[in-house]
């Protein structure tokens, strides 16, 4: 077992360039896929329901897959599980590149997915395994920063290549970076990160958990049929009885323990709500833009980046700040500036102006600039450094689960709108209604992410004793 007090300056400054290099790749290929979607609907004649699923089923296998991969990765190294992540990444990339159908591709997204998620369950622990207390603010909001460059550097390198490339360059891109990272693994880390060593991995609650969240998340996405509103109730009904197995596990995939400090459970459901107001707007906005504007991919990537680009800049300042003292203001700023954002954005019509778009996107940017890597600090530094890879993975967990319920709560607006079809110009008016209502109940989300985070109060350390749940 490495210890992060041993670790010398070099293998900190490599660990920060690897961990920003895949945080980067990962939004990099989401929002560059958002901006490719409409080239991906004409050339394989996907209907809108199955080009939903083509980011969906990336979100899904991270938000189902991501807490197992964290425990696993706390017992058996979080290299390890770093390493496989970004091999299965990679791999499936190249071959998204050879799809030829909407489904093959829904199929290697998922793959994507399970490799991001062994990825962003180890990521955040190692920074905070090697670096020490007092940077790891400043740290994590370098990775925020990495994050959101590659939302920023997406749409413009993705919207470059699918116009010159076509989409399938997009996946292509994604290998020569992931092989450039897993060369760094290799020729730096000869250790191993892991604090659970020799404890049991609870394989009946991961079952429970993987089956009854997968089911939770299909049903969110089809809750329009009758299979989807079946499988919505028994995902619910998983989920609770995932939650009793787990207070009894002696070795849980996640010590539910945790949640009973206020500064966890509420940083943990603020980022939830945050994420579920944000996820789906990159969609959203790329088929308004394209579909609806007749804009090319280029120039709708030039005017999303906006909101990725205020993040970036605003992170590695904000995270300094944070280490110096109480954030809740930045916090609240923060998901107040979204609100607004979200709802300027609910204003828009099919000829609005396109300065509208850029000012709501700018305000969703600054108020996520604010609130992120405050957010991540407080609720990692509430726990032990035994659950560094499940408190790094619970945060990946509230995300993913959040873009999902996003990209959910968006798929059923608009197919309850529009129906199971493509958008053409005749249902030109429909989209922008469901676009009306999606801006409008993520506003919401993001107030209530507001009032959450004003409930915060005071910043405990719980410690757990290891013997006990």
């Amino acid at each position: 077992m490495v210890t992060a007090t041993l670790e010398t300056k070099s293998v900190q400054k490599v660990s920060l360039i690897l961990v920003a290099i895949t945080s980067f790749l990962i939004p990099f290929m989401g929002s560059s896929l958002s901006i490719a979607l409409p080239l991906i609907q004409n050339d394989l004649l996907v209907d809108i329901l199955i080009l939903g699923w083509i980011p969906t089923a990336f979100v899904l296998a991270n938000a189902a897959l991501v807490l197992p991969f964290g425990r696993l990765a706390d017992m058996y190294g979080r290299r390890k599980i770093f390493t496989y992540g970004i091999i299965i990444y990679t791999l499936a990339s190249l071959l998204a590149v050879f799809s030829n159908s909407g489904m093959i591709l829904v199929l290697l997204s998922f793959m994507q997915g399970l490799g991001s998620a062994m990825i962003f369950a180890t990521a955040v622990a190692l920074l905070i395994s090697i670096f020490p207390k007092k940077k790891r603010g400043e740290v994590l909001g370098i990775y925020v920063t990495a994050v959101y460059l590659g939302l920023f550097l997406g749409p413009l390198l993705g919207g470059f290549l699918a116009q010159n490339l076509g989409w399938r360059s997009i996946f292509f891109a994604n290998v020569p970076i992931g092989l450039f990272a897993l060369t760094l693994i290799w020729t730096w880390f000869k250790g191993e990160w892991k604090i659970s060593d020799g404890e049991k991995f609870d394989i009946s609650g991961t079952i429970i958990y993987i089956l009854s969240l997968s089911s939770l998340m299909y049903g969110i996405t089809t809750l329009n049929g009758f299979l989807g509103k079946i499988l919505f109730i028994l995902g619910l009904i998983g989920i609770s009885i995932f939650l009793v197995v787990e207070k009894r596990s002696l070795s849980p995939i996640i010590p539910l323990s945790i949640f009973k400090n206020r500064m966890t459970s509420f940083s943990g459901a603020a980022l939830l709500l945050i994420t579920v107001a944000t996820s789906a707007m990159w969609t959203l906005m790329s088929l308004y833009l394209q579909d609806l504007r007749g804009l090319d991919p280029l120039t709708t990537s030039i005017i999303l980046v906006v909101q990725p680009l205020a993040v970036a800049l605003l992170s590695p300042i904000v995270g300094w700040i944070a280490d110096k003292g109480d954030n809740r203001v930045l916090n609240i700023m923060g998901t107040v500036i979204c609100m607004v954002g979200l709802l300027l954005l609910a204003s828009l019509v099919e000829n609005s102006s396109l300065i509208l778009v850029v000012m709501g996107l700018g305000l969703v940017g600054i108020g996520m600039g604010l609130f992120s890597a405050p957010t991540n600090r407080n609720f990692l530094e509430s726990l032990s450094s035994k659950f560094y890879g499940v408190g790094s993975a619970t945060l990946s967990t509230m995300v993913y689960i959040g873009q999902a319920v996003s990209l959910g709560v968006l798929l059923f607006i608009l197919t309850s709108f529009m129906g199971n079809v493509q958008l053409l110009p005749e249902n030109y008016s429909i989209f922008m209604d469901g676009l009306r209502v999606s801006f409008l109940i993520f506003a919401v989300s993001s107030a209530i992410g507001a009032v959450v985070t004003l409930m915060i109060r005071g910043k405990m350390k719980f410690e757990i004793n290891p013997k006990k749940n």
